[in-house]
């Protein structure tokens, strides 16, 4: 019965392969809380040095799900730099401070779908100028290079079945890439745009065959706002639209609201559009944070899966007189 599964989900996925190239770019069901995976601006954005680790199961139970692992860093590089005061009796002070406009950050990230595995890495470079106050504009670039596997010889397929993009591609080849974003924050608003693989997979390495690269651009539009009620809740709904090169057969949106308290602990609910619907929930104890969601499926394939799951952790460390203390986005 197991084979038989397996048989059906890998013929499943050969035969929508053109849908599949329009989701080359893994799915985050979290993203507000770790920005940095979508957006290169965010590297660094709030002056601390944060490590992050994210694990997505989806479609458990079900043969050769999707599967996504990342491991993040990010941090601001912080220059030592002088404030004058004037004091009653007019004497002028220089006090040491740390400021800063470079952010740095990185990822390594395995992600898995059917007989497709794409495992490489990322480094990010961002730059944010303070605007105002309490507002601050972020660009970012980052490169990446990744290794996209076909896994042909794990694949159990009936006898009969013959496909050209398995038989004719090369099993293991190596994409270098890069990635843009743009974000803007202030205390209680904040918006970002990005778009992924700006090559489009044009430096193949290793493509013996000499195939046409497949690789799609992925663009990825958020915001979100905050209100307070109170002292000890903070309201939050936010968005995220994504799309690809496929503009007018992938465009999905994502409707998410949160509710926080006292900022540590938070729940939330978010609609897929075409989907799933998610439920969301988190706790911050001392530095380190910890989310969770769940998604409803939508979709026929939920009689045959326990729904997916993902798990966020974060650490933050570091504090500075010059940090935008308004900036908490998670």
């Amino acid at each position: 019965m197991i084979k038989r599964l397996r048989i059906f989900a890998v013929a499943g996925l050969l035969a929508v392969i053109p849908a599949l190239h329009a989701q080359q770019f893994p799915m985050y069901s979290q993203y507000i809380m770790n920005g940095f995976l979508l957006n290169p601006s965010y590297a660094g954005s709030d002056y601390y040095t944060t490590v992050g680790l994210t694990v997505r199961e989806q479609w458990l139970n079900f043969p050769e799900a999707p599967s996504t692992y990342a491991a993040t860093f990010q941090t601001r590089i912080l220059n030592d730099s002088y404030i004058t005061k004037s004091t009653a009796v007019r004497k002028r002070i220089d006090r040491p401070t740390k400021g800063g406009r470079v952010g740095l950050g990185g990822y390594l990230f395995s992600d898995h779908n059917g007989i497709m595995h794409r495992t490489g890495l990322q480094m990010a470079y961002a730059y944010h100028l303070p605007v105002g106050i309490d507002r601050q504009l972020s660009f970012g670039l980052s490169l990446s290079a990744y290794q996209y596997f076909v896994d042909i010889n794990g694949a159990v397929m009936p006898d009969d079945v013959s496909d050209d993009f398995l038989n004719n591609y090369d099993q293991v080849v190596y994409i270098p890439d890069a990635n843009f974003g743009v974000s803007y924050m202030t205390r209680r608003y904040y918006a970002g745009f990005s778009m992924t693989n700006l090559f489009r997979g044009a430096f193949m390495i290793g493509n013996g065959g000499e195939n046409g690269h497949s690789e799609l651009g992925h663009y990825f539009l958020t915001g979100g706002v905050k209100f307070y009620a109170g002292t000890d809740w903070v309201i939050e709904p936010s968005v995220m639209l994504k799309s690809s090169d496929m503009i007018f057969k992938s465009v999905q949106l994502d409707l998410t609201g949160r509710v926080y308290y006292k900022e540590d602990y938070w729940l939330g609910l978010s609609y897929r559009t075409g989907d799933a619907v998610i439920l969301l929930a988190g706790l911050k104890v001392d530095r380190f944070y910890v989310g969770y969601a769940f998604d409803f499926t939508f979709s026929e394939i939920r009689s045959y899966t326990y729904g997916t799951h993902e798990l966020t952790f974060l650490a933050r460390f570091g504090d500075n007189p010059r940090r935008y203390r308004w900036i908490n986005k998670y």
